[in-house]
């Protein structure tokens, strides 16, 4: 009945007939590296799948995100087998997987296996797709790790200041991430922006627009405590009330608009050199994010990538 379901979701969607040799046809070549049309649709299942609010587009907009989605996974995977094996052991693996099935508001993989069924799809795929990412943050974290710059000092004093304190705010948060445009002036993209989270919903304005791998979740973070914001994005998000998002911060050469999905007040039980490395580690992830939008730039720009 699942097959039937999603076959009948890929005619909606695809307009596909049959999957027969005869209806695959190369879509890019990226390098050596092919991607079909076939690709491009079970990709798009795949974010449908992560993200269910996706179904709410228009089919070629579904379809512009996933050609996005897989020709970013493709540059990345031809660039790792210059320095890794694929399908080895990986403990991180394991962690990754389990944030996916969270996200999911799932309680464990077997269970993930049985939602992912539902699209056709097989916890072995996911797997293939979440090994790429992960070989991809080892690589950033290889070659960028000795730029890290972390202000001990400063997260200590947080920590200080976070002790003294019976209640800290959290923030129930998702991101859109996104770079400037050279088809069009900043101005003009943040109102496009705007327009299309009103329109389409922050979900599905994240997954056309972010550039940060929380776009494949409609943008969502998580919860996060005051003590592990910056002050710039507490600033921006500190009178936000739920539902409602922030005006774009500017970091670095991106910019992040935030939204509030929901805000609660915890009693402090923390220990805190549990919580310094803790923030340590946050500071760490964000750069190290950085400096991997930095190097994939650096990537796709000597990829040679032909659309057919």
């Amino acid at each position: 009945m699942k097959k039937i379901y999603l076959f009948i979701l890929l005619i909606i969607f695809f307009n596909i007939k049959t999957n027969s040799i005869s209806d695959i046809l190369i879509s890019y070549k990226v390098n050596n590296e092919i991607i079909t049309n076939i690709d491009i649709e079970k990709e798009a299942i795949y974010l449908i799948a992560l993200n269910n609010d996706l179904t709410k587009l228009e089919n070629k907009k579904i379809k512009e995100i996933a050609k996005d989605s897989i020709l970013r996974e493709k540059i990345k995977e031809i660039e790792l087998i210059k320095y890794f094996k694929f399908n080895q052991q990986n403990p991180y693996l394991d962690k990754v997987i389990e944030s996916f099935f969270l996200k999911l508001n799932l309680k464990s993989e077997e269970d993930f296996a049985n939602y992912l069924k539902g699209y056709d799809l097989t916890i072995e795929t996911i797997k293939s797709k979440i090994e790429i990412e992960t070989l991809w943050n080892q690589l950033i974290y290889e070659i960028y790790n000795k730029q890290l710059s972390i202000d001990e000092e400063k997260l200590k004093n947080k920590v200080t200041i976070q002790k003294k304190l019976l209640i800290e705010k959290s923030f129930l948060l998702s991101e859109i991430v996104f770079e400037k445009d050279k088809n069009k002036s900043l101005d003009e993209l943040k109102k496009k922006i705007y327009q299309d989270i009103e329109k389409l919903g922050f979900e599905n304005a994240a997954a056309i627009y972010s550039i940060s791998d929380t776009s494949k979740f409609g943008g969502k973070i998580g919860w996060m405590k005051k003590n592990e914001l910056t002050n710039l994005i507490y600033g921006a998000i500190s009178n936000l009330k739920i539902n409602y998002y922030s005006k774009p911060i500017q970091l670095g050469n991106n910019f992040l608009i935030l939204k509030v999905n929901d805000i609660k007040d915890e009693e402090i039980n923390t220990d805190p050199e549990k919580e310094l490395k803790k923030m340590i580690l946050l500071e760490q992830e964000r750069q190290l994010e950085m400096f991997s939008k930095i190097h994939f730039n650096k990537i796709k720009i000597n990829t040679d990538v032909q659309k057919f």
